[in-house]
């Protein structure tokens, strides 16, 4: 909203200041600086409220150290993040950018999941809450959104790079290109429709999704928007649960999911920089900066409700958080077309996930074959398992947050190490 106040005030009355509002530059930090403040600000408040309206999380005896002493600790905080989020993005961000409309409805999409999951838990004293069954459901539904949106609507293109294009005369000078007029030379002037990702470590690195149904042959291109968005629901799918199972310790999920949005930042402003898209040699994709702006937002709010739930935590980001930010991460990363790094990026995740399918599979298998269960961790998600082997909590949230970081910076590596 300031944008197009401060556009207005530049354009009519030729405001001084008011022409900084144009640039992603200014805008991003602003929002990394509001979120954090604003979720520090209101983070007391909420969590006044819910202690006050008595929204404890009911502690399962799992045996693991320190764990009882949490109980009746308020759960819900994920409100302090959705909004932490939302505000800075209205105020700063351009909000007929179709990247920014999606992301906005993902959000709330995924936090109403979460919000009526948790509800189910602390006001109907059910513990299981909602029942996977839906939160699936809702989850699926969203991907159908977000894929029908991203294969069909006019403003989500590609700019394929001009094969043509003046060569540098200088490498160590990314910005001097030979006879250098029209930053459009880099890349063709029409943006095309197209279903490309990009794959790490490959140098001619955007494959097609719909290329694998080439082997029926034919117009098989024309069935390419199934394929796409059963992809789309289950990298959303996977990603959210993943971020759900992570959210066991103090300050882990929101920790490792700051560090993953910084590194989003990273990367989809590049991809939205024409010159450093072709530097880069990357897929450039038109007006998808505009995302720096909601995920430094993300970011911060994620660093400001660490603020509230590091250890000892004062209140629980409970589903209302934790499906919505792996969600979030899992749709900012299909847009900017970087959902192939995913693995890499939100490892953590994919660990916490790939233990409790191998926990889950090795006792049915032990069962089936000795007629008793057996576990292949001493207990599931791997963090439980560190608890069980003695770890501190603070320690083991510590070393996964460093894991976390150094993901991250093989993540960005990714963009030259091909």
């Amino acid at each position: 909203m300031l944008y197009y106040l401060f556009e207005f005030l530049n354009n009519k009355f030729n405001l001084p200041g008011a022409g900084v509002f144009q640039y992603i530059n200014f805008r991003a930090p602003m929002a990394i600086i509001t979120s954090l403040l604003f979720s520090l600000f209101i983070g007391k408040r909420i969590i006044d409220y819910l202690r006050k309206k008595q929204v404890g999380d009911e502690i399962r005896d799992l045996g693991l150290e320190g764990q009882l002493q949490k109980k009746g600790t308020p759960t819900m905080g994920g409100l302090i993040i959705v909004a932490s989020i939302l505000i800075p993005t209205l105020l700063f961000a351009k909000l007929h950018n179709i990247y920014v409309i999606l992301m906005i409805v993902s959000t709330l999409w995924l936090c109403a999941i979460g919000f009526i999951d948790d509800y189910i838990k602390v006001f109907k004293k059910h513990k299981e809450g909602l029942a996977g069954r839906f939160k699936i459901l809702g989850q699926v539904g969203l991907g159908i959104i977000v894929g029908c949106t991203l294969y069909f609507s006019d403003s989500v293109v590609i700019r394929e790079k001009n094969i043509k294009a003046h060569k540098y005369v200088n490498t160590n000078n990314i910005f001097k290109v030979e006879n250098y007029n029209d930053s459009l030379q880099l890349f063709q002037k029409t943006p095309i429709k197209s279903a490309k990702t990009t794959i790490p470590f490959i140098k001619n690195n955007e494959f097609d999704y719909t290329d694998l149904i080439s082997w029926m042959g034919g117009n098989y291109k024309s069935y390419g928007f199934i394929l796409f968005i059963l992809i789309v629901i289950l990298i959303i799918v996977s990603v959210s649960n993943g971020a759900n199972l992570t959210d066991g310790l103090d300050g882990l999920a929101a920790g490792t999911s700051a560090i993953i949005g910084a590194t989003l930042g990273v990367l989809a402003y590049v991809s939205g920089n024409m010159t450093f898209a072709y530097y880069l040699n990357i897929m450039y994709i038109p007006n998808v900066g505009e995302l720096v702006i909601y995920i430094g937002a993300f970011a911060g709010a994620c660093i400001g409700f660490l603020w509230y739930n590091s250890y000892p935590a004062k209140v629980f980001m409970g589903d209302t958080g934790s499906l919505m930010l792996g969600g979030i991460i899992a749709v900012f990363a299909i847009i900017i077309r970087k959902e192939l790094l995913i693995p890499i990026l939100c490892g953590v995740f994919f660990v916490q996930s790939l233990t409790v399918i191998i926990q889950v599979m090795y006792f049915k298998y032990t069962k089936k074959r000795y007629g008793e269960g057996k576990r292949f961790f001493k207990m599931a998600p791997l963090h439980h398992h560190y608890q069980k082997s003695g770890y501190h909590e603070a320690k083991i949230v510590m070393r996964f947050l460093i894991v976390s970081i150094l993901l991250a910076i093989i993540t960005i590596i990714t963009l030259k190490l091909r």
